[in-house]
């Protein structure tokens, strides 16, 4: 696993584990601190072929802005011939993302190593 240091303001943590790109977003999101992600997050997601996962489990706040940076990353990532995924469990934000849609675009997991292949999805094991 290799560090990275964060932002400026701290609201985004960027990681190399197992071959993806972890963008952890942190505290609160919304206009001013997406407007200081954006960069940054545009950036990891822009590079070809790229494994991105979008990690809200840190998120204490999110609103339309916060949407916005997930649809944009979403995009560039795919116009790049990459994958994106999810990592969220935060009840006010999972709503968020089923009313807009986005939740069927970026379909969340509840862990990182459930995306990373390391565990099984909740709801799906067998009990053997």
């Amino acid at each position: 696993m290799r560090y990275e240091p964060a932002s400026p303001t701290g609201h985004l943590h960027v990681r190399q584990e197992h071959g993806h790109t972890v963008l952890e977003l942190r505290g609160e999101i919304d206009i001013a601190s997406a407007a200081e992600i954006a960069p940054r997050l545009e950036r990891e997601a822009g590079r070809p072929g790229a494994r991105v996962v979008l990690d809200l489990s840190g998120v204490e706040f999110f609103d339309c802005s916060g949407l916005r940076l997930l649809y944009r990353a979403r995009r560039q990532v795919l116009d790049h011939g990459g994958q994106v995924h999810l990592v969220c469990t935060h009840p006010l934000t999972l709503r968020m993302l089923r009313i807009t849609g986005l939740a069927r675009l970026l379909p969340p997991r509840a862990t990182l190593d459930e995306v990373l292949g390391l565990t099984r999805p909740a709801g799906r094991r067998t009990g053997h």
